[in-house]
């Protein structure tokens, strides 16, 4: 998971527990906010009635069962006075929430229920305000609430990710121009990615150091390869000489004719592994030009007339089906190089009866080449370590294992994308996306 993923999961869970903590507050304090607000209300009413009660405004409320206020249309507030029997004479205010019906109508109140007394007489003043206006306030004020929590929480969320991106942005640039995209140490570009963030120029300086160390060493082996595959060939080619002068010896036993033969051979394999490391490392080296213009279907046919004879030996069925020519700037020997190797492995490792099919197509803006053979395949194994040098498809056959080195170091020398699948003894299909 990528560390901006992780950022916003651990900003949205704590921005979703906050907000959830916070509103569940609100909400269960609304009652408390809502009724508190009645009560205080309802208490204001009570002394603006008492400190302007007079016996008028008694006798009033007394020959009425109730009495409503300017709203008593809306039946939403209502004041009933009554006589308090002996027993009751105690002075005392409470609240209350509970229904009355009022002119037929039955509504929930926060009632307030005061006794006083006046001139001597005892009486239980009620006053009342309906509930139903509370609720659909409560209601309003739990939605806009609701929806102001979300808004938030979807704003900061977008605010963190967009910070985070902007933020880690250093991070992916130094990844993919420092690791990703570097094929070849010598191309390295050493110069740091512009941030304002410690911790980014300290993983973009310790990349630069390490690239330094590898491209040293990776220098070092090239021209190890290079200069030990040179002075290997003088000795081989003197030995080899050697060998053929001995042949022409009169009278070599038969015995040492066979063993001069052998050591022939043995000096020719070796001297075909070292030309190819050679190759190799040219190639790595970039000691090879890229003026040439190549026609792909031109360099198969070519190469086709060249291992006709091998296609036929093996009954083998080639078909080439390349509707549109590819053509393109390179190395005309490097390519077909790459081309025979992919082949000639084509026919090495195929069965006999069997097919070569050769397609090229163009998939804007690339062009795919790909060589498909049902042949003996290749396991899991040997299909991870394909590329790698001395690892053979199938070792029952003659080779080195550097055919596919080979061609992966001119793909890459070439910019050319090498693709295999492959599967034991149904086949191996090689692409080459240009």
């Amino acid at each position: 998971m990528k560390l901006q993923v992780k950022f916003s999961l651990y900003n949205a869970i704590t921005k979703i527990a906050i907000i959830v903590v916070l509103g569940g507050i609100i909400l269960f304090s609304l009652d408390n906010i809502a009724f508190n607000h009645f009560d205080n209300r309802l208490i204001k009413k009570k002394n603006r009635i008492i400190e302007h009660l007079n016996e008028n405004e008694i006798d009033s409320l007394l020959n009425k069962e109730q009495s409503f206020t300017d709203y008593n249309i809306l039946k939403e507030e209502f004041i009933v006075l009554t006589d308090i029997s002996d027993n009751q004479k105690k002075a005392s205010a409470k609240i209350i929430t509970e229904k009355r019906e009022i002119e037929g109508d039955v509504e929930v109140y926060r009632i307030l229920n005061y006794k006083f007394s006046y001139h001597t007489n005892w009486y239980n003043l009620e006053i009342g305000e309906s509930m139903t206006a509370l609720s659909s306030i409560k209601n309003t004020i739990r939605f806009y609430m609701l929806m102001v929590l979300f808004a938030a929480l979807i704003i900061t969320l977008m605010t963190d990710y967009f910070f985070s991106n902007y933020l880690l942005k250093p991070f992916y640039t130094i990844i993919d121009k420092k690791i990703n995209l570097v094929n070849d140490p010598a191309h390295y570009n050493y110069d740091n990615i512009p941030t304002s963030t410690d911790d980014f120029k300290i993983l973009d300086n310790s990349i630069n150091s390490l690239m330094r160390k590898i491209s040293t060493l990776f220098a070092l082996e090239k021209q190890f390869i290079a200069n030990v595959s040179h002075e290997l060939l003088t000795p081989i080619s003197v030995l080899s000489t050697r060998f053929e002068n001995m042949l022409n010896t009169p009278d070599i036993p038969e015995e040492h004719e066979n063993k001069i033969y052998a050591s022939l051979k043995t000096l020719n394999r070796l001297k075909v592994i070292i030309n190819s490391l050679l190759l190799i490392s040219k190639v790595e080296n970039n000691q090879y030009l890229k003026t040439e213009k190549i026609s792909l279907k031109q360099e198969i046919n070519d190469i086709y007339e060249d291992l006709e004879d091998r296609i036929s030996d093996k009954n083998i069925r080639y078909d080439l089906s390349i509707t549109q020519d590819f053509k393109f700037l390179g190395n005309k020997a490097l390519i077909h190089i790459l081309l025979n190797n992919l082949i000639n492995n084509a026919i090495k490792y195929n069965v006999a009866g069997s097919f070569i099919n050769i397609t090229g197509e163009t998939w804007h803006p690339h062009y795919k080449l790909t060589i498909g053979d049902g042949g003996v395949g290749m396991d899991k194994e040997l299909l991870t370590n394909a590329f790698d040098r001395f690892k053979r498809g199938n070792t029952e056959e003659n080779g080195f294992g550097l055919g596919l080195a080979i061609v992966q170091s001119i793909a890459k020398f070439h910019n050319i994308e090498v693709e295999i699948q492959s599967e034991e003894n149904k086949g191996t299909s090689i692409s080459l996306i240009f």
